[in-house]
């Protein structure tokens, strides 16, 4: 298709601009073989000419690349003779489609969209201009090839034949790469499953994003047809070919952060009450909760992980667990973390699979395997919130186990053995076993969780809906105050937007304990475990001391601190005592016990276990086994009431340490 001389000459003097001199220049320093060239410029620059690249792309877009080249070769001839294309790739349309209202009206047109890439497939060379050799008489011909399939030429000139065999090695290849975009869950109407669309990269733009980052791609819309078992359909499936991608992720790493605002972090940083003010502006639409906040707060930004010499890793990330009766707000607490994290991702226990948590392994069209990341690896460098936790089924639960300690998860199935990074910080809420938490029951009877995932979280927070005059009426004003517009809702101190960027520029922070701090801890550390000589309860375990590292470590890095203070030390201290007491407490002696969530038994409890058992032994060795009476008879006199026999038998029964031969009759298995 020739395009219009006076359209030719336009697009010569597009790139005469200063700017696009620049770029241009600027790519040929760095051997690159593409431009970015913004839309809006070429808006302002000639609004026709704009409009004909959107309206027929196929055949405005090969002039634009031919005018950059042309221009390429007046910036750096050198260069320009060593590169066969140079292509000018288009950004920044006006407005982007919802890949959901894409319709046919679109085809063969110069569109953006955008959406989370979700599966890239492997890099493979695809076939740019061919090289034939005729079957009879050798003559050699290059053939650019455009459609899907390889078109040969129709018949040789030389000598009339219609036979011609592929040269592969003199042929030329470019790099492809098939991914899938999905729409964003935010953009997604309630009860609707989320659309893909496939989009293929050409060139150096393969690569250029992962599984998991939001992007906006730029492209023309193709139809490629379906086919039948024997012959074409008359129905198509869309395909976008991508004449530019650019990320749009929520890393940590790619918030571009200028002079200005660092300085005015640095600023911030400087505030005494910093802490404070970061706590306050975390959900501020849910009232109270502040030692909750605060532990969010330090979960958004994470100790430092270490690396040992002998390859050993310890994780920064922290884990916090909030187990508490419906209605205190956890929900939303988790949803707010979602948004604000650099990387958040929210999803419910009740609707999540271990695939779906992890990674999948798909089938892709060429018949290959390949992995589709799932909420914890999407959620890599950010955080995973986990509502409804308990409602999981215990398989799936299993799934989280290895992202909690190791930060990894990895795979082997369909062919694939893969570790993939889940260096994430899980946020998790569950609800009592009962609907109510149950004061007088201990922490493991009231949640159903089992130890090994409880003992992974460096906090566990229970939250009780109490009543208490006071405090209620602060609610009820505070809800109030939120629907109706008379009361002016209270600002946050640190906008989220602010707050976001804070976040993501205090993480290049990598704070260092000091003497001081550090011995701060070992005290607390030694004098929780010295208990262990008054009341033979562990209170505390060498897991809590990681966490307590990892939590001062956020406290300083909250700050833009470089080292860990005793006031850090202090204040976690605070946090993690008020963890223990309402979750590692033994609830019938009142005294801190850690093994409640270590084990699942308080101390207080095992010893009576031990006291039945030997009872049962007792009576077993005398006769061969033990009757209901008897034991009971035995264990009143020790002061223990019926109904705590009765508890104490039935756990032993189902933890199979005891079986009953026949009614009334126990025996120690």
């Amino acid at each position: 298709m020739s395009v219009e001389p006076e359209i030719e000459e336009a697009l010569t003097n597009f790139f005469k601009q200063e700017k696009y001199r620049a770029l241009i220049a600027n790519a040929a320093a760095q051997r690159k073989q593409s431009i970015l060239v913004d839309h809006s410029d070429l808006i302002s620059f000639d609004e026709k000419l704009s409009h004909l690249i959107v309206e027929e792309p196929t055949k405005y877009l090969p002039a634009l690349d031919k005018a950059a080249y042309r221009q390429l070769q007046v910036e750096d001839p050198e260069y320009a003779s060593t590169v066969t294309e140079f292509k000018a790739r288009i950004f920044n349309l006006p407005d982007r489609i919802p890949i959901r209202d894409i319709r046919a009206a679109h085809l063969r047109k110069l569109i953006s969209i955008d959406g989370i890439m979700v599966r890239a497939s492997a890099i493979r060379p695809l076939l740019k201009v061919a090289t034939f050799r005729c079957m009879n008489c050798g003559a050699k011909y290059r053939i650019p090839q455009d459609s899907p399939r390889i078109t040969p030429p129709d018949r040789c000139p030389r000598c009339r034949k219609t036979k011609f065999e592929l040269i592969p090695e003199e042929s030329e290849y470019i790099d492809f790469q098939l991914v899938g975009i999905q729409e964003k869950p935010e953009d997604l109407p309630p009860g609707q499953l989320p659309r893909i669309i496939d989009v293929g990269l050409k060139g150096d733009i393969v690569d250029l994003a992962r599984p998991g980052d939001r992007v906006i791609v730029t492209g023309i819309l193709q139809a490629i047809q379906d086919r039948g078992p024997d012959s074409l359909r008359k129905t198509s499936k869309m395909y976008l070919e991508a004449v530019s991608i650019e990320t749009a992720s929520k890393e940590p790493e790619t918030l571009v952060i200028t002079p200005e605002e660092e300085k005015m972090f640095k600023e911030m940083a400087k505030d005494p009450e910093i802490h404070k003010k970061l706590v306050e502006s975390i959900a501020p639409s849910i009232h109270g909760l502040e030692h909750v906040k605060k532990a969010v707060m330090l979960l958004l930004f994470g100790g430092k992980s270490k690396q040992y010499p002998d390859g050993t890793k310890v994780r920064g990330d922290i884990h916090v667990l909030l187990v508490g009766d419906p209605g205190t707000g956890k929900s939303q607490l988790l949803k707010y973390v979602a948004a604000m994290a650099p990387r958040g991702v929210y999803t419910s226990g009740r609707g999540s699979t271990a695939a779906g948590l992890t990674a999948a392994v798909v089938r892709d069209k060429t018949g290959g395997m390949m992995l589709e990341a799932g909420a914890l690896v999407l959620a890599d460098m950010g955080v995973a919130c986990i509502d409804e936790i308990d409602k999981m089924r215990p398989e799936d639960r299993v799934a989280i186990h290895e992202a909690m300690a190791q930060q990894t998860i990895s795979i082997a199935k369909g062919g694939i053995v893969a570790t993939l990074n889940a260096r994430t910080s899980i946020l998790a809420a569950a609800n009592p076993v009962l609907g109510r938490y149950d004061p007088y029951r201990s922490f493991t009877d009231n949640v159903d969780l089992p130890i090994t995932i409880l003992s992974r979280f460096d906090l566990i927070f229970v939250l009780r809906d109490e009543p208490d005059p006071g405090r209620d009426e602060k609610l009820a004003e505070h809800i109030l105050g939120l629907q109706s517009r008379s009361v002016a809702v209270t600002a946050p101190p640190i906008k989220p937007e602010i707050l976001r960027k804070y976040i993501a520029y205090a993480k290049r922070v990598q704070p260092e304990l000091t003497p001081a701090a550090a011995k701060l801890i070992k005290q607390f550390y030694l004098q929780m475990r010295s208990i262990y000589q008054q009341t033979s309860t562990v209170a505390i375990t060498a897991r809590q001391l990681e966490s307590l590292i990892r939590l001062a470590e956020a406290r300083a890095r909250a700050a833009l601190r470089d080292y860990v203070t005793e006031e850090d030390v202090l204040d976690v201290i605070d946090l993690m005592k008020r963890s223990l007491a309402e979750v590692g407490i033994d609830v019938e002696t009142g005294k801190p016990d850690i093994d409640v969530i270590l084990t699942g038994k308080p101390k207080s409890m095992r010893d009576k276990f031990v006291i039945l058992l030997d009872t049962i032994r007792e009576f077993q060795e005398e006769k061969g086994y033990a009757e209901d009476e008897e034991i009971r008879e035995a264990l009143r006199e020790k002061g223990l009431s019926d109904a705590e026999i009765g508890k104490l038998l039935s756990r032993l029964l189902s933890d199979g340490k005891i079986f009953s031969p026949k009614p009334g009759v126990y025996r120690l298995t």
